[in-house]
């Protein structure tokens, strides 16, 4: 059987009760700042600020990569240009726009 006994003065009860109410307010205080609506809405716009965040770093990480990737294709280690392979890619280019503007000229005369 549990021993229901008390050696604690009544001003140490009081103290003890009066400690108790204290955290207990504490407490509830916490938890009305948690559950209010402005704390949610602030919290979400957090999480979703640092996934846009996140995704926007991974995002940049990604192109920056490509870029490095096609810049190696046309640089060689030294920085120089690699004219063996700018020259094929500007006459694509060139004959590109010039079948666009080839088309965009035979629209206008039909």
């Amino acid at each position: 059987m549990a021993d229901t006994s008390d050696t604690r003065t009544p001003a140490q009860i009081e103290a003890d009760i009066k400690r108790r109410r204290e955290t207990l307010a504490e407490t509830l205080d916490e938890i009305g700042v948690r559950v209010h609506p402005k704390t949610i809405v602030g919290d979400a716009k957090a999480k979703v600020v640092s996934n846009i965040d996140h995704t926007l770093g991974r995002a940049y990480v990604g192109v920056n990569k490509v870029l490095t990737d096609t810049k190696a294709q046309f640089v060689d280690e030294e920085g120089a240009p690699r004219l063996e392979r700018i020259v094929p890619v500007a006459l694509v280019a060139v004959g590109l726009v010039g079948l666009l503007a080839l088309g965009s000229t035979r629209r206008r005369k039909g």
